[in-house]
């Protein structure tokens, strides 16, 4: 919706097609990377919290395929070429679909990891609103590079997190392979970097509440890293790492109304 915004001059509808269908998509790949794992209890909270409460795991499936189902009619073609190709990605992040006699889904492989996970994010919160609304992307070529920089960031924290469980199955993500400090180096640069491209896309639309949005979201993610990194834990990740995504976009929607 943030991207939106840019596009078309003023705050989208919350409920149209291209919003219910990347909510559906996104709770299938989510539930269906939680039925998936083989996780031990001894590794993870989030396993225990899947084993007890199942169900909800496949509630959430059917209600996103439901929702999936019924915005493609609404669609465009080019639409659903982008996300069967961004789906293909998804569900190999979790589930063993690549043709490999030891490692058969996307997060065994550390780099490839991180960078397919930034880019289907990237893809689809900024590249996808705009073959919505058919206009170049040769035209807003610094929001997709300010969402891959600001969703690289958060990737290289989740990546963080896993650094002890990635390590014991083998799987050298870029904390395991640079170390923990210079992980919090590279997230400080990427930082700046997102407000560096903030300030240039700034120059280019002259929208300050926009970037105003970039800035403080720029400091809360500041201090979200720097609060997980001293108080690491599911909640804090999952309800602060991945709630910084909500909050850039609500900053940059609100202070736009």
């Amino acid at each position: 919706m943030a991207t939106e915004q840019l596009i078309i001059r003023h705050p989208p509808s919350l409920f149209s097609p291209l919003h219910t269908f990347v909510f559906g998509c996104t709770l299938m790949v989510y539930n269906a990377h939680h039925l998936m794992k083989r996780t031990t209890e001894k590794l993870s909270d989030r396993y225990v919290w899947s084993k007890h409460f199942m169900l909800w795991h496949y509630v959430c499936l059917v209600t996103g395929f439901i929702l999936l189902a019924v915005s493609l009619f609404f669609l465009s073609y080019k639409i659903w070429a982008w996300c069967l190709v961004l789906g293909c990605l998804s569900l190999a992040y979790s589930l063993p679909l690549l043709p490999f006699t030891r490692r058969k889904t996307i997060r065994e492989f550390g780099w490839i990891k991180i960078m397919v996970l930034t880019s289907v994010w990237t893809i689809v919160t900024s590249m996808l609103p705009m073959i919505y609304w058919n206009v170049s992307m040769l035209n807003y070529p610094y929001e997709i590079l300010i969402r891959f920089v600001f969703m690289l960031t958060l990737c290289i924290a989740f990546d963080i997190r896993d650094m002890q469980t990635d390590l014991d199955a083998g799987i050298f993500t870029l904390p395991n392979i640079i170390g923990f400090k210079n992980s919090y180096r590279l997230m400080n640069f990427t930082i700046i970097l997102f407000t560096m491209l903030s300030a240039i896309q700034y120059l280019r639309f002259q929208s300050l509440p926009r970037f105003a949005g970039a800035l403080i979201t720029a400091v809360v993610t500041k201090w979200v890293i720097d609060y997980v990194k001293i108080h690491s834990s599911d909640k804090a990740y999952l309800g602060l790492v991945d709630g910084v995504m909500l909050f850039y976009a609500l900053s940059i929607c609100l202070l736009n109304t």
